[in-house]
């Protein structure tokens, strides 16, 4: 028998046992995260299973698990597969009956802070990496997502429910959709409330990774209503670095823990503009948003440059993730992104779940 043959499967797992994830601190056999181990004459295939397709941390994962098994006597060869398995927030949704596994608000205590621009890239981001997305308008008096997304009419319904239109591979639903683009909404409290009951209990998402939902500016009705129907993963504040803005911010903060929902962290939008010559200007001050992080005690996620190609990707329903990915802005609302979905599913291991068997496809 050749020294090939003796490399076993213990012997895999014991050496991927030591191999921790990285923002989760424990090692990947505990978590659950090997699976299909194979040993051929040296030559060993496995996958590991993380817990977003949008791990930033992804690459350090595959490496520190390559090299861990290509340690043992007798492996020749490693071939690591990635697949993933976004884990549930354990909040039930029963209520409405809606398989969706994480669900993100995006809010901001005053509008033109680029909240809806946070949101339509980071359900984009989340869908290139291959999770299953759903993008809910919920800013029932200024609902511009659909402009944003570069859609304009639902598909025709199916068994009496609504269907999603389907854009850069998100699932998205709005009033836009159903009303005229110069229609106001005079709404009370209570049909804002059975609005967004509706879009959420008679609409065909289907099974969804991660619910993205732009709520409307300020602490009104729609946050309200929107925590009462459905259990949210948590809520990620958009504020621009100047004092104004920050104040405002601060109460949507607020009124997240106010909900007993958790927040996520901060993003500041519009942080600088870069120059021609390299240099920035701070047009609304700077690094308010880290600050007001910091004294919240919440993470802060990042900072997103001024870009006139973020503006012109919004009115055009080209986003500039998908439009200019080397874009600065680009890259910055793409490690944005993969920061929340980290942070998401840290939180739903964090009571020391593993990722269950049955959910890996």
């Amino acid at each position: 028998m050749s020294s090939k043959q003796l490399v076993t499967k213990e012997q895999v797992l014991a050496a991927l046992g030591k191999v921790q994830e990285p923002e989760l601190h424990k090692d990947l056999v505990t978590l659950n995260m090997i699976r299909d181990i194979e040993i051929s004459d040296g030559q060993v295939k496995f996958t590991v299973v993380l817990t977003t397709p949008a791990c930033p941390l992804k690459s350090k994962i595959e490496r520190d698990a390559r090299e861990a098994v290509a340690a043992l006597v007798g492996v020749t060869e490693v071939s690591v597969k990635l697949d993933a398995n976004v884990p549930s927030d354990g909040r039930s949704r029963g209520i409405m009956q809606l398989p969706i596994r994480n669900a993100i608000a995006v809010a901001s205590g005053k509008g033109g802070v680029g909240k809806s621009t946070v949101a339509v890239n980071l359900a984009i981001v989340l869908a290139q990496s291959g999770a299953r997305v759903g993008l809910l308008d919920a800013d029932i008096y200024g609902p511009n997502i659909p402009t944003m997304m570069g859609v304009e009419h639902l598909p025709p319904t199916n068994n009496e429910k609504l269907v999603p239109a389907v854009a850069y591979g998100v699932k998205v639903m709005s009033i836009g959709f159903l009303v005229k683009a110069d229609q106001p909404l005079i709404w009370r409290g209570p049909m804002l409330h059975s609005a967004i009951r509706q879009f959420l209990s008679e609409v065909e998402w289907g099974e969804l990774d991660y619910l993205v939902i732009d709520l409307p500016p300020g602490t009104g009705d729609a946050a309200l209503s929107l925590a009462q129907s459905l259990p949210l993963s948590g809520g990620l504040i958009v504020t621009l670095p100047q004092q104004v803005s920050l104040e405002d911010a601060r109460r949507g903060m607020e009124m997240f823990r106010q909900l007993d929902i958790p927040i996520l962290g901060v993003v500041e939008n519009m942080s600088y503009l870069e120059l021609p010559d390299g240099t920035r200007m701070d047009i609304f001050g700077t690094g308010g948003g880290e600050r007001m992080a910091k004294d919240a005690g919440v993470p802060f996620i990042g900072s997103i440059p001024m870009d006139g190609r973020v503006r012109e990707g919004g009115d055009n329903g080209l986003p500039i993730v998908f439009a200019q990915p080397d874009a600065p802005a680009a890259a910055a609302l793409r490690a944005m992104a993969e920061d929340v979905a980290a942070k998401v599913s840290m939180a739903a291991l964090s009571s020391g779940n593993t990722i269950p068997i049955s959910m890996v496809g």
